[in-house]
């Protein structure tokens, strides 16, 4: 539910540290509730968290929201729009403070063309979200919403703060629906 990568941002963190230009990455904070990506933007930088927690979602053409993932520490951002040349495919939102290596474009495609462990760091960021983005999908098919708003609610009192509405939009249900479920859950809970 939260997507942390703590190898990435050490990679990231030694780049940071050994460059020459102090210019081709650079720290950036967003406060609560900015946004850092815009949906069908232009992105102008390649970012990886490096503290804080945000969310990644869609706004579908009827305005709503669903939420693809939670992303922390070491999650890079921007790079696919990048890769392929294209705008923004989601937003993503601070949930937290957020502190972020921005890295500038260029200097990012010259390491994707000599640097072999971002290449390979990269790979591994590609496959694990297809994994995630799959299990997720039958998970949410095979399991009760009950019980995945159950791990989401474990995940909100260990890590993070979040709302009604970002609850339902991460289950992809309505704030409706999320309210029945809650009440079942506070049923079956006080029955034990």
């Amino acid at each position: 539910m939260l997507r942390t990568n703590p190898l990435f941002l050490d990679y990231l963190e030694e780049l940071y540290n050994k460059q020459e230009n102090k210019e081709d990455i650079t720290l950036k904070s967003f406060e609560k509730g900015d946004r850092i990506l815009t949906q069908n933007e232009v992105s102008t930088k390649i970012m990886l968290i490096k503290s804080g927690i945000t969310k990644c979602y869609f706004v579908e053409e009827n305005d709503k929201e669903y939420i693809v993932e939670f992303l922390g520490k070491g999650e890079i951002i921007g790079e696919i729009e990048v890769i392929k040349n294209v705008s923004c495919l989601c937003s993503i939102e601070a949930m937290t403070e957020v502190s972020v290596y921005s890295m500038s474009i260029p200097y990012f495609q010259a390491l994707i063309k000599s640097d072999l462990t971002l290449n390979n760091l990269l790979l591994d960021v590609f496959a694990e979200r297809i994994v995630n983005t799959s299990s997720r999908a039958s998970y949410q098919q095979l399991r009760t919403t009950e019980h995945t708003l159950s791990q989401l609610l474990e995940l909100k009192s260990k890590e993070m703060e979040i709302s009604k509405e970002d609850m339902a939009a991460y289950l992809g249900i309505t704030v409706k629906s999320l309210n029945r479920a809650l009440k079942e859950i506070k049923e079956n809970n006080s029955e034990e």
